[in-house]
């Protein structure tokens, strides 16, 4: 017979970055975000990686760090200008401001 471990699950604030406890979550989630649309243009583009970073104006390993998620060496601003060269259009849109209230990041493709 063998003992069952005992299994703690914890429920997710819908932000990874949050949960593990690093600094600025949202903004890690925002270029998270961002990268993602990034991949999706890349691949339905069928770009190799070398073609994408002529296009985005970088090296091959930069696009695959970019691709892999690694992103502490791009800012979001970067990313917005990746966008726009592969030809999106990228808005900001700021709220009123809430009483009592951080306000925080998104991102919305569409």
């Amino acid at each position: 017979m063998t003992k069952e471990k005992e299994v703690l699950i914890e429920r997710s604030s819908g932000n990874v970055f949050a949960d593990l406890g690093i600094p600025n979550p949202e903004e890690y989630l925002a270029k998270a975000e961002l990268a993602a649309e990034i991949f999706k243009i890349i691949r339905r583009r069928r770009m190799t990686q070398t073609a994408a970073g002529k296009l985005l104006g970088i090296s091959q390993p930069k696009v695959s760090a970019l691709l892999n998620g690694r992103l502490d060496g791009f800012s979001t601003d970067r990313l917005f200008r990746f966008l726009n060269v592969l030809g999106c259009d990228v808005r900001i849109s700021i709220s009123r401001p809430r009483p009592r209230a951080r306000g925080r990041i998104q991102v919305k493709a569409g």
